[in-house]
């Protein structure tokens, strides 16, 4: 029976403490896979993504090429959210996931600024139910998160160009495309 870790996020973009996070969680052995799921259309926040749905899974599957061979070789990008049309939900992709994964515990990796979010979750009690959250904390927020020395860098200073906290392929890909007007 494995560990098999969900790490959602928008990824607009994903940077240098989201790779810190999955590096954190394969190293310290808190999940055995991890499947890093970029939203398709994420409900919870005040913006839209700048970044379409496509170029921020091409961002993540770049970023994840950064990463070390030990770590890369259990971490996958998982188009679930960036395929699936409508909300994101992630009940929805929790049920996906399992199908693939029916004698695993799932395990729902979320940063304690959505983990204070969570009684607006969609079917959140059937989610409970479902998967083991995995709390990690961040700096500013005050909480029982796993404490991985998560970095402070935010994507919405990224996009303003107020900090390059990126890999290099992954600000590469940005320069390519044109996004963030920076």
């Amino acid at each position: 029976m494995s560990r098999v870790g969900i790490y959602g996020g928008t990824f607009d973009p994903i940077h240098l403490g989201h790779l810190h996070v999955i590096t954190q969680l394969i190293e310290k052995k808190l999940v055995d896979l991890l499947l890093v799921v970029p939203a398709g259309e994420p409900l919870l926040r005040e913006n839209a993504p700048i970044a379409t749905a496509q170029q921020r899974r091409a961002m993540c599957q770049l970023a994840l090429a950064d990463l070390p061979a030990a770590v890369a070789s259990k971490v996958q990008v998982n188009p679930i959210e960036v395929l699936r049309m409508g909300p994101s939900y992630a009940i929805d992709s929790v049920e996906a996931v399992a199908q693939n994964y029916p004698d695993d515990t799932i395990v729902l990796v979320i940063g304690q600024d959505a983990a204070e979010k969570l009684d607006q979750w969609h079917r959140i009690d059937e989610l409970r139910g479902m998967v083991e959250f995995l709390i990690i904390g961040r700096p500013g927020y005050s909480g029982d998160g796993v404490d991985i020395g998560a970095l402070n860098v935010a994507a919405t200073t990224i996009r303003q160009g107020l900090s390059a906290d990126l890999s290099s392929s992954v600000a590469a890909f940005i320069r390519e495309n044109n996004l963030y007007d920076n």
